[in-house]
């Protein structure tokens, strides 16, 4: 798969986050900073971040390095937020918004990544222009988009019972 160390540590770390959010989704309908997948979430996904600024195919700065750097600024908001306004239920909106966006901005290269090199000797895309790409992520955004609606609601109702 021509991954380096650094490529291999962040696969595994970002891998994790991916699952730990998954589960948080799940169990709670949304990544929760108080739960240890949580927790799990926010600090693989910022050293995955982290390390995705030394990785790169083609050398030098890249598109990828701007999600990595935008997605360390939304979880550590998220995280500010969570921890520095916990009586504020309108801070958990915004809380729920800018997590969930993070996990969705990392599946934009994960799904790049993976449909690039999977399966071995005949990837399901060629290129990160394949239709395949395009149409998953667009899967994806959709879920997003229902998955904040359904957070949203969730929340009001908390915050009215509140």
């Amino acid at each position: 798969m021509g991954l380096s160390g650094l490529g291999i540590f962040h696969t595994a770390i970002g891998v994790i986050a991916i699952v730990a959010a998954v589960i948080d989704f799940i169990r709670k309908g949304r990544i929760d900073q108080s739960q240890f997948t949580g927790k799990i979430y926010f600090y693989f996904t910022l050293i995955a971040s982290l390390t995705a600024l030394g990785l790169s195919k083609k050398g030098g700065f890249n598109p990828g390095h701007i999600f990595a750097i935008f997605i360390v600024l939304l979880i550590l908001v998220a995280y500010f937020l969570y921890s520095k306004k916990k009586g504020n239920n309108r801070a958990r909106f915004f809380e729920n918004f800018l997590l969930s966006f993070s996990f969705f901005l990392s599946l934009i290269p994960t799904v790049n990544e993976t449909f690039t090199r999977i399966p071995l000797g005949h990837p399901l895309a060629k290129a990160p222009t394949d239709p395949i790409i395009a149409q998953t992520l667009l899967v994806l955004f959709m879920l997003f988009v229902a998955g904040s609606v359904f957070q949203f609601i969730k929340q009001k109702k908390i915050n009215k019972s509140a």
